[in-house]
Parts: C-alpha cells; structure tokens; sequence
C-alpha cells in the first residue's frame, strides 16, 4: 500500500495588529507633506517670516490635519487622541530643536578653525590673531581635563554618602540635609568662585592654582550628585534590602554588596549628570584658576587654563580670527565632554556587580 503523507497546511506569519500597514500610512504622510506646503505658501503670502514661522504654521496645520483625518477614520471620538498625539510630539521637536541647533551652530563656526595643531600646541608664542595654523589650546584641554577629575573625585564619594545617609540610614539630620542639598543646587557659580577665592586665596591657604578650581567645582557638582543619588536609590526595591538582611548581612554589607550594584547605572548617570554641570563654568575659574597660555600639569601650583576660560579670553579681544578660535574651543569641549560621558559607560559597564 502507498504511505499516505500528512497534509501540511502552510502556517500564517503572525503579524502585529498595532502595526499600521505601508498603504495606510500614506494619508498621515500626505497630512504632513501638505501641512508644510501650505505653512510655506502662509508665511510667503503673509507678514509671517522665518524658520519659525514655518515651524509652528506647520505645527498648527499638521496638528488640524491629524484631527481631521482621525473624524473620517474612526469618527469624533479619535480627535482628542489626534490632538494629544500631535501635542507629544511637538513637545518632543520643541525639546530636540535647540538641542540640534546648538550642536549645529557650534560644529558650523567651530570647524573652520580646528587643525592638528589644536590638539598639539599651546597659546605660550601665539597671539590670538595668528593664523589658524599655529598655536592650539592644549593647554585648555588638559587644564579642562584636570579640573573635571579632580572635581569629581572630590564631590562624587561625598554625593554618594550623601544620597545613602537619606535613603539608607534616615538619621536625625536627615531633613536638615536634604534643605541643605537643595539649597546649594541654586547657588549662582560666581558665588562659589568668591567664596573659594575668599576663603582659599585670600585667605593664604593657597594661591591661584588647579586645585582651587576643582573644589569650587566641586561645590556645583555636589548637589546634582547627591540629589540624583538620592532618587536613583530610591529606586532600589526594598526586597533586594530585605533579602540581604534576610541572609544575615549588616546593613552596610547590605549597602555596600547589594544595594550600590544594583544602582550602579543610575550612580554612574548621576556622575555624568554632575559633569555637565560644570564642565563648561567660566565664572569660578576667572576667580581660582586665573588662566594662563602655556601647559601646566601640577594642579596644586600656580594657575591653570580651562576650555572655558579659553574661549572666554579669546572673546574678550573682539578679533574676528580670535573668536573663530573661540568656537573651535567650544567644539573642542564638546568633543570632550563627549569622550568622558563614553568613557564612564564603558567602565560602567565592564565593572561587574
């Protein structure tokens, strides 16, 4: 007799009912193609002028348009959704717009200036007006450099206890801290630059050097640390507390082998946050650092320069060649700070819990 072979019926691939096909996608593409048109043709016929202008004529339109495509879809009931879909995101190109223009802004003026010698050289023979190709601000970079890691050495380990002290511990002073924190998170940073050069430099503990800008840094960054520390610990579900004194473990070795691991991205996100708060502050460092043209490594002996400074200097003279060289530095910072947040997610993630 002949074997007789099973049926096989061919299985569908499932596919994602939330996921809107190719084809009906294509009214919400014409919805947004003719909401620029006509936001174009309204500021060209109208006293309307500028990109903005445009933007938000093509927010407004896009916006009607939604609205009035979700009526003919699923009736009245889907226009609040419309509208709220529309406003998310305009929030979000209201947020991403500055962002992008800044970045561009500083890559458009800064690039023109930027050599090898930039990375390379000093501004010790070099005027500010001298050509493109000579003189650099590595002096600036390594300055910049310096004062981050010493700030952060300084204010990170204090942020971090300050953050377990009103997570972990809640001790009497607990209220009285968390005001403090607060309130040093609105210090202005000319303040904490006079207050460093008063207690510090005038007060002939120490002259102008590396080291007094770090710790009026520090005094900036240690608010963004401790409060970002705070909330990230939060976080912690309190089972993992549980089950570690569950084991038999203290409550510092909870702390230490638990809690902190488990908290080690958001640490970590708190760092960085705590870096870009000051790594481009100019007014403490006209107060503790002084700047200076040539490479100085010993942060504890006589002044220093910083990216910030540098740029700021190179303003001051009003050259045309200078502030080209000003903007090349802003790029420059960026580019580093861009390097050191890189740099702690890499180590952030290597180090095992």
């Amino acid at each position: 007799m002949a074997q007789i072979l099973p049926l096989q019926i061919p299985v569908p691939t499932p596919k994602k009912p939330w996921k809107p096909a190719p084809i009906a996608m294509i009214p919400d593409l014409l919805i947004l193609v003719g909401a620029f048109l006509v936001a174009d043709a309204t500021v060209a016929l109208t006293g309307f002028k500028g990109k903005l202008a445009i933007f938000f004529l093509f927010a407004l339109y896009s916006t009607l348009g939604s609205m009035a495509l979700a009526f003919f879809r699923r009736g009245a009931t889907a226009m609040s959704n419309a509208m709220a879909t529309s406003m998310a995101y305009l929030s979000i190109a209201l947020v991403a717009l500055p962002l992008f223009s800044v970045l561009l802004t500083v890559v458009s003026r800064g690039r023109h200036a930027l050599r090898l010698n930039t990375f390379t050289q000093d501004m010790a023979a070099t005027q500010p007006d001298a050509p493109f190709s000579q003189g650099g601000a590595l002096h600036a970079i390594l300055g910049t450099t310096v004062l981050v890691i010493l700030a952060t050495v300084i204010s990170v380990p204090i942020g971090v206890l300050t953050g377990l002290y009103l997570t972990e511990v809640k001790g009497r002073a607990e209220t009285l801290i968390r005001f403090l924190v607060q309130a040093m998170s609105g210090v202005p940073s000319i303040v904490a630059g006079l207050f460093i050069y008063a207690v510090w430099i005038t007060g002939g503990h120490g002259g102008f050097s590396g080291f007094s800008g770090a710790v009026a840094l520090s005094i900036l960054m240690l608010p963004t640390v401790a409060r970002t520390a705070e909330e990230v610990l939060k976080l912690i579900p309190n089972d993992l507390r549980e089950a570690g004194v569950a084991l038999g473990g203290t409550q510092w070795r909870t702390v230490v082998m638990v809690v902190l691991p488990a908290a080690r991205s958001g640490l970590i996100t708190a760092t960085v946050l705590g870096v870009a708060r000051v790594a481009g502050e100019t007014a403490p460092l006209l107060l503790t650092i002084f700047g200076t043209t040539a490479k100085h490594f010993n942060p504890f002996v006589g002044p220093m320069s910083a990216l910030p400074l540098y740029i700021f200097q190179l303003l001051e003279t009003g050259l045309n060649v200078a502030i080209s060289r000003a903007w090349t530095g802003a790029l420059v910072l960026l580019i580093l700070v861009s390097v050191l947040f890189t740099l702690a997610r890499f180590v952030g993630g290597r180090v095992k819990s």
